[in-house]
């Protein structure tokens, strides 16, 4: 088996996943959204804090496995530098004490393999990545090619949604409260689609936030409405730019991964995208949309078997990581 510790951002996560079988044995996550929501995001150092006493005690409960454990894996990148960190601190502990060989995790990677939890990986596959910190579309084709197609030039789709929310005194985390609240509101406010005479394959969220703020200021329109109008444009523009990947690239696989992949309605355009263009849609398990050790076990199998261990004084939290332009 292997351990597999996740810490990227306000997730603390264990899982334990067979090799053989890639089932996953155990698997716990304490989330520490009511902590942040009191101040509209992420505190990283109370985050990191909260993983330094979640992490222990969740180890705790995962002794018993300590006799098959034949890799311990960690999150190493991206993330936030001081959470990443309580999670490699952990790691190399366990690498100490248990002599085990240590494997670091690429968080984004992981994302992709939330799709082939308890399953084996499908590829080729283009995969559109949307959370918190990310919107970018990939090319998968194996744990060590993956390669950029597009991302964000500002604002990410999750990071929109929480702002949004934050403006209008919702909470966080704002995706769900912007799906929820968006259910009784009607698309009665004319907003911008990002880049729409753009020829780029590439996404945009601040200008659309910024005509959020300004309709705001105006207060003469509901916060249902509000949410419903914002939501619809946001989702539009995540499909008028995936058609044009679809349309030049075109996949027999499409994936969908990242926190923000739970909310129905971007599933639900999806759905109808796929039937369009004639490819099959994959969604990981509502439980593993959001950051989980989980997926970050499933890639350590993969790279277990690969032998792609990560020396001890190697393993480095990295808190960028880019991927390689795909080619043309």
């Amino acid at each position: 088996m292997v351990l597999a510790i996740e810490s990227s951002c306000d997730d603390s996560s264990i899982a334990i996943m067979e090799i053989k079988s890639k089932k996953l044995i155990f698997h716990k996550k304490i989330s520490q959204e009511m902590e942040h929501s009191i101040y509209g995001g992420v505190v990283p150092e109370l985050a990191s804090r909260l993983h330094a006493k979640a992490l222990p005690n969740i180890l705790k409960e995962t002794k018993k496995f300590f006799p098959k454990l034949k890799a311990i894996a960690v999150t190493t990148s991206p993330g936030l530098s001081v959470t990443l960190q309580e999670g490699v601190i952990m790691a190399k502990a366990l690498n100490i004490a248990l002599k085990l060989p240590l494997i670091g995790v690429n968080h984004l990677i992981g994302h992709i393999y939330s799709l082939f939890i308890e399953k084996e990986e499908i590829k080729p596959m283009m995969v559109l990545l949307i959370s918190g910190g990310h919107t970018k579309i990939l090319n998968f084709n194996g744990i060590d090619k993956v390669c950029e197609i597009a991302t964000t030039l500002d604002d990410s789709f999750g990071e929109s949604f929480d702002k949004v929310a934050k403006m209008l005194n919702l909470g966080y985390p704002g995706g769900p409260i912007i799906e929820k609240l968006a259910k009784n509101g009607i698309n009665n406010i004319a907003l911008p689609l990002p880049l729409k005479n753009s020829s780029s394959i590439a996404f945009s969220y601040s200008g659309l936030k910024n005509a959020i703020r300004l309709i705001i200021e105006e207060n003469k329109y509901k916060k249902e409405d509000i949410a419903y109008s914002f939501q619809s444009k946001a989702i539009e523009h995540l499909i008028f730019m995936c058609k044009r990947a679809i349309k030049k690239y075109k996949p027999n696989n499409f994936g969908i991964v990242g926190g923000a992949s739970a909310n129905l309605v971007v599933r639900e355009e999806f759905n109808k995208l796929s039937k369009k263009y004639n490819f099959k849609l994959f969604y990981p398990k509502m439980e593993f949309t959001s950051d989980n050790a989980a997926m970050i076990a499933r890639v350590a199998i993969e790279m277990y078997n690969k032998r792609l261990f990560t020396n001890y004084k190697e393993l480095k939290v990295l808190p960028r990581v880019e991927f390689k332009k795909c080619k043309e």
